[in-house]
């Protein structure tokens, strides 16, 4: 099995933040809750080596925000805002897609 993408990790925030009355998944939330909607494998699970304590999955949550301008990120699609120290909110482009995924 591949890693996990910045982008499987954005789908699943996406999906978190829907589910969520004021559609935000904060960072703690996605560190909790992104494990239930992708599978890691163990590189993936491998402590960090910059930040000890958390899994090197994690800095894919930061990514979404890092590579904000890049084509095919979630925030440069229009599907998430980045709401500074709290997460990510769904947009209704976001929601659209997950409606046109099916999910």
């Amino acid at each position: 099995m591949p890693r996990a993408t910045e982008n499987d990790v954005a789908l699943a925030v996406l999906q978190i933040a829907t589910a969520q009355a004021k559609g935000i998944c904060t960072f703690n939330r996605a560190c909790s809750e992104v494990p239930n909607y992708v599978a890691f494998e163990a590189a993936d699970l491998q402590g960090s080596v910059t930040r000890p304590g958390e899994p090197m999955w994690h800095q894919l949550i930061r990514n979404i925000k890092s590579h904000h301008t890049a084509e095919g990120n979630f925030i440069a699609e229009g599907y998430l805002q980045h709401v500074p120290r709290r997460g990510y909110r769904a947009t209704p482009a976001g929601r659209a897609y997950l409606k046109k995924l099916g999910l």
